[in-house]
């Protein structure tokens, strides 16, 4: 019995014999509780009876009363810790969809879509509609635009699987799975939706005409570049090959990037230690650029050469006819040459700034939370729901910084020889029609 149960009912017997002075229940003399009890219940006055009534119950209410244990003090705990978790809930996200977010003029209610889930409320619903048929299939236990709106949320804000599960009272395995099954699908069911190579004949000459109105220079239609994206923690094995240049562990990603920063090709298949040629000659783009594949469709002449649609990217890169390069990293090039290099970089300043607005809208990339087998997904459908801001002209974020870049300039390989000797030729030809070009006007 409690020790505040036995003060109580110590207290009932002093205010009963204060009440009722002919009996004493608290008389020194040796008694059997049998009498006592007789003594109470033949008193001249109600007061014992009731008192001894009173004592009863509470005897009874603590008799039965169950023990705290520790996972109940820890369910308290956790219940006056998250006080906000209905804000989550189903009902409460259904009624936001579906009642208020209709009464609300459309910029409230995308800025109100934006600051929760990363996007505006129709880009939303798109997502929603193409990952649908897709989810059903897993027999999910929660809704499939709930399930959706909780992915995002912890990618927009780069929120952990703990912190979310605190949030929307889930477990966080299960916040864990249906992250997983989510951004794997967007890496891979929208993907060849949202990122593709521009071959077609109309893109490739909206997007090289832009860049020449930037650039001044012809038929580019793409620039590349490669971030580290940031490890919460590094793998337990190799971690050395994980460090990146700016020390900490991370993963390698590589994207190309149209005029409107918008991502026609993705890549992380190497650790953050890995140089940018090692993990562009590792790529699939690599593969079909030096195979032929991509049959670009836009080919202009330049002074009597050929030149087919080619990408940009810094000194870190090889010189292939696909991919030209600046002469100096240093501009120690002649006037001719350091012109062309400032207008190339110019040109893959578009890649630069679409990686920082990448990182800014999806803030997980500054720093990711998940699973080592499953950063290469997450990164990538981050990519995808990037290119779906951009096209749906989504307002941009403040970007992430970036680092200052630094790097040694790649060695040929032997493979390479005959196509970085074409390259060559190519940018001198096109060194020589930018100057002249511009020191005409």
């Amino acid at each position: 019995m409690d020790q505040w149960f036995l003060v109580m009912l110590s207290n009932l017997l002093h205010l009963h014999n204060s009440l009722d002075p002919t009996t004493d229940t608290l008389s020194t003399t040796a008694t059997s509780s049998a009498n006592s009890t007789t003594t109470l219940l033949h008193s001249s006055s109600i007061a014992p009876l009731l008192l001894f009534t009173m004592a009863s119950v509470l005897s009874y209410v603590a008799s039965t009363r169950t023990p705290s244990s520790p996972s109940n003090n820890n369910r308290r705990k956790k219940r006056r810790r998250n006080p906000n978790a209905s804000d989550y809930s189903v009902a409460a996200f259904r009624a936001l969809s579906t009642e208020h977010i209709w009464s609300l003029e459309a910029p409230l209610r995308d800025a109100q879509w934006r600051s929760l889930y990363g996007l505006s409320y129709p880009v939303f619903t798109t997502v929603v509609n193409k990952l649908k048929p897709h989810i059903a299939i897993s027999n999910l236990s929660l809704p499939s635009d709930y399930a959706v709106a909780m992915v995002l949320s912890r990618l927009a804000h780069g929120l952990s699987a703990k912190t979310i599960a605190s949030r929307y009272s889930l477990e966080p395995y299960l916040v864990s799975k249906i992250t997983n099954m989510v951004t794997r699908l967007l890496a891979t069911k929208l993907y060849p939706e949202f990122i593709k190579i521009p071959v077609g004949r109309r893109r490739l000459i909206e997007t090289t005409q832009a860049f020449e109105e930037l650039t001044s220079l012809p038929n580019m239609c793409g620039a590349i570049d490669s971030s580290p994206v940031k490890l919460r923690s590094g793998p337990s094995s190799n971690p050395a090959t994980y460090h990146s240049r700016y020390g900490y562990p991370s993963v390698l990603l590589q994207v190309v990037s149209d005029h409107k920063k918008i991502f026609w090709d993705v890549c992380v298949k190497a650790p953050g230690g890995t140089d940018d040629a090692t993990h562009f000659r590792d790529s699939l783009l690599y593969q079909r650029l030096t195979s032929g594949d991509v049959a670009w469709e836009k080919v202009i002449n330049v002074r009597g050469h050929h030149v087919r649609p080619y990408v940009v990217g810094d000194w870190c890169y090889p010189l292939l006819p696909f991919l030209l390069t600046p002469y100096s990293p240093s501009g120690m090039g002649t006037p001719a040459q350091n012109l062309f290099d400032g207008m190339l970089m110019k040109g893959r300043s578009v890649v630069v700034d679409a990686i920082a607005l990448l990182k800014g809208r999806w803030k997980i990339l500054q720093e990711l939370n998940v699973g080592l087998h499953h950063v290469p997904q997450t990164i990538v459908a981050c990519c995808v729901l990037h290119n779906l801001c951009q096209i749906a002209r989504e307002p941009e974020p403040e970007p992430w910084k970036e680092p200052d870049e630094s790097g040694a300039q790649p060695r040929m390989l032997d493979s390479e020889k005959s196509f970085y000797f074409f390259a060559e030729s190519l940018r001198q030809v096109l060194t020589e029609d930018l100057h002249q070009k511009l020191s005409s006007r």
